[in-house]
Formats: structure tokens, C-alpha cells, sequence
């Protein structure tokens, strides 16, 4: 995909560098601090966590006035992590989702879809782009701490239905859906955020359960992907997915033709964080086709990660062009969904009683 003709300028590779970056920010309202870093940065995006929500309108007015500190023509990200269950990061007076394990136990496609639409719809309503799930995962592994209940299913064929039904509800409302982990973080029994998890099946096995639901989704067009900080030794005995060619480049892009956007897990993840150098866990992630980093929190990270993807293009001309490519995708993500998409609804669409009914239905059906 490799872009040719564009310049090579320390201006172009600060740039490149700030838009392969989706950060974090400390509270409910910017700091002076971070309004300057913001504009000398430009970040692809934003992602916003529960420190930064106090309420519906001031989530809104908040990711206006992220959008503002960019230029026009770099419209930003703004994104969520809002899979419903104990990952919801806008709660009441928005609708309060349960866990997709209650969604899928319904057994209803047509209905995840729905839930899937009005969750997309309460999200644009706040004035986000792009919501990091569904969580396609097989939760295959019982003593999974970190995945459980927020997989739709511990069957494969069900949890491929459900998580391309719900991609196409939530991408159908105008939100950005994201297939996680990538390949597959549902039969670890480890947490990536303390420690490096190990999936180790064979390929067969592999290929059959955790690649079956990632198939679905991107046969339903899901706009991005984000990778798993988890190793599989059956593909690659070295580095976690997040940094590893012949799961991302061999099998995500090739095999599977996916041709979206491809997001890491955060950097701050301590599966990755102390374990590899940062500018070595940038540079086999870029060589991998990983489009855009997440620095969820951590100012100095941030700095050091655009400081390191600035210098990584300066020293590398395969980088450079790596990250040339790189922002060629996201500008056909912001092409395909953020210039054609209707307005955003009203706020009072939060918490509706068609949404109140779907979530309660999911209660009702899926715990039974």
C-alpha cells in the first residue's frame, strides 16, 4: 500500500509520528499543559476513560474541544472503551449495558445488532467516532481473568455470528467498531495488564477457534483492529502479537485481507511496559503493520512514543515509509466513516426506553 511522492521533512515525520497516536488525558476538563502538547503533537485521536466523565454533556463538550485543538483536514479519533459489563467507561443516565456474555445467550444476531446500533447511537450522541469493541474473543479458558464475560460466547461459531452482527449495528449508527484482541485473548489465564500471557495451541487449533470470530467481523467490515500484548508460540515464539510480523503482516493482513486500521493495546500494559525497550516495541510493531499506538495515560510515555516514531522515520527509510502507509489508512478510515456520516443525535437519546428495553431484555433472557 505503500504511499509514493510525499516529502521527507522533519515537519512531515512530527507529523506522521502524532498521528500514529491515540492518547489519554489526565481528567474531566484539559490543562493548559495539555492543550499545548496536543497541538504540538496532532494525535491521530483521543481516548477517554471514567476519570474523564462526570457527565453526558460534559463528555460531549469535552471531545469538542479535543476536535478543535486539530486542524480541519485531521479530524481526530475520539474514542471509548464501552463493551457494556464491567467495561463501560459512560455509565447513568447513558443506557447501562450488561456484559455481550448476556447479549450472546440471547441468541438473537438480529438483536445483538440492536444492541449494537443503540450503543453506537448513544456514543455518537457524546460526540465519540470510534469504540474499542466488540470483544470477539472465545472464552475458552475459565480461569481467563481478564476476558470471561465480556466475550459473547465459549462457541465459536456463536461468538463469529454475534460479533459481526454487532459490528454491523454499531458501524450502521456511524461509530467505529474495533475487533479485539487480535488473534485472540481468550484462552489466556494470565492478564496482559500485569503480566505477558502465553496461548499455547497449535496452529490448528489456533486457526479454528481464536481466527474464526476476527474472519466474521472483518467480513462485516469492521473498521479497525486492535492486537493482543500475548504471545503464541505456534506463530511466533519471540514477541507478543502486538510486535509480531507473522501474526499481523502474515496472517491479519494476508491471510485474513484485512486492509483497516490495526491499533495496538496500551503501551502502559505491563505485558509490554519494562519488558521491551519502547523504541524496539515501535519498531517491530511498525514493521508489523500496527497503524496506531494507544498511550492511555502516561504524559511522559506519550512524549517518549512521538519522540521515539519521529526518530524511528529519521534513522529508517523502511519506517518512514511504513508510517507513510500508516497514515494512509487512517485517512481512509476518517474517509469511509467521519465525512459522510449523518449528525450525531441528541443527547436525549441516552438512556431511552428503546434502549432501556433492549438492555433489560439482555438481563432478562441472558441470564436465564
Amino acid at each position: 500500500m505503500h504511499v509514493v511522492g510525499l516529502t521527507t521533512s522533519t515537519a512531515d515525520r512530527k507529523l506522521r509520528a502524532g498521528q500514529r497516536l491515540i492518547v489519554g488525558i489526565a481528567g474531566t476538563a484539559l490543562t493548559d499543559t495539555e492543550r499545548t502538547w496536543i497541538r504540538a503533537c496532532r494525535p491521530g485521536g483521543f481516548v477517554l476513560f471514567a476519570r474523564n466523565v462526570e457527565d453526558p454533556a460534559q463528555v460531549r463538550e469535552l471531545n469538542r474541544e479535543l476536535a478543535s485543538l486539530l486542524p480541519r483536514d485531521l479530524p481526530p479519533l475520539r474514542s471509548v472503551d464501552q463493551e457494556g459489563g464491567r467495561v463501560q467507561r459512560v455509565k447513568a443516565p447513558a443506557t447501562v449495558w450488561p456484559p455481550m456474555r448476556w447479549v450472546g445467550n440471547v441468541g438473537e444476531p438480529a438483536f445483538t445488532r440492536a444492541v449494537g446500533r443503540a450503543m453506537g447511537r448513544e456514543l455518537r450522541a457524546m460526540d465519540f467516532d470510534l469504540d474499542f469493541a466488540p470483544d470477539v474473543d472465545v472464552d475458552s479458558n475459565p480461569k481467563n481473568p481478564v476476558i470471561g464475560d465480556r466475550a459473547f460466547g465459549r462457541a465459536v461459531d456463536a461468538v463469529a455470528r454475534h460479533a459481526a452482527a454487532f459490528v454491523d449495528g454499531m458501524q450502521d449508527a456511524g461509530c467505529i467498531a474495533c475487533a479485539k484482541h487480535f488473534p485472540g485473548h481468550g484462552d489466556t489465564a494470565t492478564d496482559s495488564h500485569l503480566e505477558l500471557p502465553v496461548v499455547d495451541k497449535d496452529r490448528d487449533e489456533l486457526e479454528h477457534v481464536e481466527l474464526r470470530p476476527f474472519e466474521a467481523a472483518i467480513r462485516a467490515g469492521v473498521g479497525t483492529v486492535m492486537t493482543a500484548h500475548v504471545v503464541y508460540p505456534a506463530w511466533d515464539e519471540k514477541v507478543p502479537a502486538t510486535m509480531s510480523t507473522p501474526i499481523l503482516r502474515g496472517i491479519l493482513r494476508g491471510r485474513l485481507g484485512f486492509e483497516g486500521l490495526v491499533v495496538s493495546d496500551d503501551l502502559e500494559m505491563k505485558a509490554v511496559r519494562g519488558r521491551f525497550p519502547l523504541e524496539e516495541q515501535l519498531r517491530a510493531a511498525t514493521a508489523a503493520t500496527v497503524d496506531v499506538f494507544l498511550a492511555c495515560k502516561e504524559p511522559d510515555l506519550q512524549v517518549a512514543a512521538w519522540e521515539h516514531l519521529i526518530r524511528l522515520q529519521e534513522e529508517d527509510k523502511g519506517q518512514e515509509d511504513l508510517a507513510v502507509d500508516a497514515v494512509a489508512r487512517l485517512r481512509a478510515l476518517r474517509a469511509r466513516f467521519l465525512k459522510t456520516r449523518e449528525q450525531a443525535p441528541r443527547l436525549d437519546l441516552l438512556g431511552c426506553p428503546a434502549h432501556e428495553e433492549l438492555a433489560l431484555r439482555a438481563r432478562a433472557m441472558g441470564m436465564a
